[in-house]
């Protein structure tokens, strides 16, 4: 049998045309979890702008927060002008691929300026941690990229 142009388009479609179904098939098996990162998306857009002045206003700041991995838990130290007077700290620990995991919380530090999240309450997994406190009635913020083993 003798294979003319025909024979080619005709293989050429067939070819796109499995291609295609596979494809339909073969990409929902790899979809990752897409849920929105907060039910009131919309509404927190609107005051974004707090967002930005409050992690401008602590990029300024002198001696910034530090945040460290530990076996215990993951230790966060603030410098000595940031204590417990005056100030309100809260933190979301935002876990990107599950929101049940997501944790937020207020503290106060302890006497050597420190709050440790401890390890039972963190899974494996890469968290991101939002750091806010607000101090003479203004607000601080900064973000940090953790991963917890």
């Amino acid at each position: 049998m003798k294979l003319t142009w025909g024979h080619g388009v005709i293989f050429a479609l067939l070819s796109f045309m499995i291609f295609i179904v596979g494809m339909i098939i073969l990409f929902p098996m790899g979809k990752q979890n897409a849920e929105m990162i907060t039910d009131n998306y919309y509404e927190e857009e609107l005051v974004y702008q707090d967002v930005i002045d409050a992690k401008n206003r602590a990029d300024t700041l002198r001696e910034k927060p530090e945040v460290s991995i530990l076996p215990r838990g993951i230790n966060i130290s603030f410098p000595e002008e940031i204590n417990n007077e005056n100030t309100k700290f809260e933190f979301f620990l935002y876990r990107t691929n599950d929101k049940n995991l997501d944790i937020k919380k207020t503290f106060s530090l302890s006497e050597q300026n420190t709050y440790r999240i401890p390890n039972e309450i963190l899974v494996s997994g890469s968290y991101t941690l939002k750091l806010m406190w607000k101090k003479d009635k203004k607000n601080y913020q900064r973000d940090y990229k953790v991963l917890w083993k």
